[in-house]
């Protein structure tokens, strides 16, 4: 099959893990692949969409991400169309296929102006995030006028163009279970795809001589923690479960804590949740560092207090793929903790069983689905509640683990993820959902027409919420 995946922002983060995974297992099983994008970085993405594997085709939209901070998903929706646009003049045609995932705008117009079929991969709906995190079972916190009247037409634009979509997939049976009760038009069930992982790049053998490596390397026993700067992602959990440890057991003393994630210095969130972590640190006791690869163009903030040598905290900006396996294999990592409660799935839990670590996570989300807690005879990782306090303790056990204990919960951790979360298992089942859309046929333009109409339903919508809003 020719297949185009359009994806809006290929960074670094779970997404776009998920998306290269997905066109490098894709490619090997021997089909076209194509990865369309509105922001493409050389120096922040991940290796395989720079260095030829992987054919990446940036289209710069004439628009910013935000206006003053402002404005996000509107703008996204305006950048995709765009790219959607150039698309459609251009290359569109060729395709047998269209894989979409995060935004959805585009669905309408390629089954309109292509007649060719859409597979979706929902990660989690927009609408549940646009008021901070999703907590299943937790009132959406109600929002101002003003920002209801804006998140109105944005909100319905998800949803009818989700529902567009010829398959959709989600990412866990958590997202899927939730975008289902939130998106009352949706008539698609849900698929199930897990993200994979090309579990070779994680076990190949680390060169220990690499530069990059050598700058995280460390002797002391390390708690590692994989995730983007954002507050979402409650990294601030494992600095405070760290210090509690410290204060708790003496014997801890050498055990360093590293984070690791991607920085965006265009993003105000990844500004101000660096510095919110590196403060909770100093009000902590706790000595830190922040460093960035030496080929990185990302300029590490300046921040006062550092420990250059051996700090208790390493925060690690947008780290190369051979320091994630550095520290992933090192003898020295003793566990890989993941900090997002309610996570749509969580690609790092996975990321550390498939190198035998055990994995501290919330006990809700997509982890559930990922790590088993109990029975103990089959547990690859610990599901707690994300308080500090019940954290440290994970922690100290974990830390306490005899060598008998440790090698049998890493070979289960292994099995489990090379059996479930391989990128050949994820590719297989995407090859089949993608050939069960393409043995659809063509898409009937005549069928189309009632888009057109859904669009001035929604006109004459907006025109009557803004009437009794104003009233």
């Amino acid at each position: 099959l020719r297949i185009a995946f359009i994806h809006p922002d290929l960074g670094i983060g779970g997404a776009e893990r998920l998306v290269v995974d997905a066109a490098l297992g894709l490619q090997s099983l021997g089909h076209s692949i194509d990865i369309y994008t509105s922001h493409h970085d050389p120096s922040h993405c991940f290796d395989e969409t720079r260095d030829g594997r992987l054919r990446v085709h940036h289209v710069v939209p004439p628009l910013p991400r935000s206006i003053r901070g402002k404005f996000h998903i509107m703008l996204a929706h305006a950048r995709q169309l765009h790219l959607t646009l150039r698309l459609l003049r251009t290359s569109a045609q060729q395709y047998d296929v269209f894989f979409i995932d995060q935004l959805s705008t585009c669905i309408p117009f390629l089954r309109m102006f292509c007649g060719k079929r859409v597979v979706f991969y929902c990660h989690f709906p927009d609408k549940l995030l646009a008021n901070g995190a999703y907590v299943e079972g937790r009132r959406v916190r109600k929002i101002g006028i003003l920002k209801s009247i804006y998140r109105f037409p944005m909100d319905w634009l998800e949803e009818f163009t989700t529902t567009q979509a010829d398959v959709i997939l989600a990412n866990s049976q958590f997202t899927a279970r939730v975008t289902k009760s939130h998106f009352s038009s949706l008539r698609h069930q849900l698929k199930v795809v897990y993200p994979g992982i090309n579990i070779a790049a994680y076990i190949s053998p680390i060169d220990s001589s690499d530069p990059d490596i050598l700058q995280v390397a460390s002797q002391r026993r390390t708690l590692l923690s994989l995730n983007r700067f954002e507050m979402k992602k409650n990294a601030a959990l494992a600095i405070e479960a760290f210090a509690i440890l410290r204060k708790k057991n003496p014997s801890t003393s050498n055990v360093r804590l590293v984070l690791a994630g991607g920085y965006d210095p265009r993003l105000e969130d990844n500004i101000q949740t660096l510095k919110s972590l590196i403060k909770l640190a100093q009000s902590s006791g706790l000595t830190h560092n922040v460093i960035t690869p030496p080929q990185s163009h990302v300029t590490v903030p300046p921040f006062p207090s550092i420990t250059p040598n051996e700090p208790d905290i390493l925060f690690l900006l947008n780290f190369t793929t051979s320091q994630r396996s550095g520290l992933l294999q090192a003898q020295s990592t003793v566990a890989l903790l993941y900090t997002p409660a309610n996570e749509h799935f969580g690609i790092g839990p996975v990321e550390g069983m498939i190198c035998g670590l055990p994995i501290l996570a919330c006990d809700s989300g997509g982890p559930t689905e990922s790590i088993v807690d109990q029975p103990a005879e089959q547990r690859t990782g610990l599901l707690c509640s994300p308080e500090p306090s019940v954290w440290a303790e994970a922690l100290e056990e974990i830390c306490n683990l005899s060598d008998t204990d440790r090698k049998a919960l890493s070979q289960r951790a292994r099995d489990r993820a090379q059996r479930l979360f391989g990128m050949e298992a994820m590719a297989k089942s995407l090859e089949e959902v993608l050939q069960e859309a393409v043995s659809m046929g063509p898409v009937s333009r005549t069928r189309m027409w009632l888009v057109v109409l859904a669009c001035l339903g929604l006109l004459a919508a907006l025109i009557i919420r803004y009437g009794s809003f104003s009233g």
